[in-house]
């Protein structure tokens, strides 16, 4: 297994498709994951900074351009591109976006690749249909209510060839009151009732066949995550990058991933634990003569690629 640097070297940095509409929590979403609260700076194809005001002014005229890139200044690493624009419907915008995925997803200059996709869903639009599903009987038949056509189409159209794509439902935490409420009505207290909720909401959303639906498209997510409270100080983003490491497949894919992201040592800790567990399957045993010894602690070291380690 190559060292991050190495990796790093010829892969460049680590490249992600946003797909989501404008008020799916996007923005907030890549600022606690680049553990920051200053917005993207954003640069061309070829590097050269551009004007916010000016992206903004041409996404306002249905100008967007997928290419752009998406930097955080407090991680630099991770390369973001936004989609936004086909969501709305448009034609045009929806094969711009196909576009760019198929291209990005097999070229042959590696630094250029997308190597995952997240499609941002709304929770609220769920929130909004588990209201009338529990409250006016809707039959179970119609769950796909809560999926937006856009959404289907993406899955149902849009090959990503080898690119995982986890399919991330934003403020999920709207789900919690319609939860809450339920959990009241059994007779818990109110404390209860708050602890239990986030657990209730899943269970939920998992009566409401949502992922089962997903798992049917033609070109379905490798994977999903809820996330709740992005807004929050302690907003918790790790689910998100745990499941794309996991998606990612290509142990040097995990290694660019772990070498990137700053903010989840958990994260690093499970990986290595993977590591190893492949290692002892491989090996039938984790002793080590004193000439591997060295070589696997490096090899350890580099799931740790933020902390120095001196042998």
């Amino acid at each position: 297994m190559a060292p991050p640097e190495d990796i790093r070297k010829k892969f460049g940095r680590f490249r992600i498709l946003v797909v989501g509409r404008a008020n799916a929590g996007k923005t907030t979403l890549l600022q606690r994951v680049c553990n920051t609260e200053e917005k993207p700076e954003i640069f061309d194809r070829e590097g050269k900074k551009i004007d916010a005001a000016v992206v903004q002014g041409s996404v306002n005229r249905g100008n967007h351009n997928i290419e752009n890139e998406l930097v955080f200044g407090s991680n630099p690493d991770f390369i973001f591109h936004d989609s936004c624009g086909f969501e709305a419907g448009g034609e045009d915008e929806f094969k711009s976006m196909k576009k760019f995925v198929l291209e990005r997803a097999s070229t042959p200059q590696l630094k250029e690749r997308i190597h995952a996709i997240w499609q941002a869903i709304i929770s609220v639009r769920l929130y909004l249909f588990i209201m009338f599903y529990y409250r006016y009987c809707i039959p179970m038949d119609e769950y796909h209510r809560a999926i937006t056509k856009a959404e289907e189409r993406f899955f149902s159209e849009c090959n990503t060839s080898s690119v995982p794509v986890i399919a991330v439902f934003t403020k999920f935490d709207a789900l919690w009151d319609d939860a809450y409420g339920q959990l009241k009505e059994s007779g818990l207290t109110r404390v209860e009732c708050r602890k239990m909720a986030p657990d209730r909401a899943k269970e939920i959303f998992a009566n409401m066949k949502i992922w089962d639906r997903l798992r049917d498209t033609r070109y379905p997510p490798k994977d999903f995550v809820y996330l709740a409270e992005m807004d929050k100080d302690n907003a918790n983003c790790g689910p998100l990058l745990e499941g794309t490491t996991g998606a990612l497949g290509e142990e040097a894919m995990q290694m660019l991933l772990i070498s990137t992201q700053r903010t989840n040592l958990a994260l690093c800790i499970k990986t290595l634990g993977d590591y190893i567990n492949k290692a002892r399957t491989s090996r039938g045993s984790l002793w080590l003569s004193k000439d591997t010894c060295a070589e696997m602690q490096l090899k350890i070291a580099n799931w740790f690629p933020h902390v120095k380690v001196r042998l």
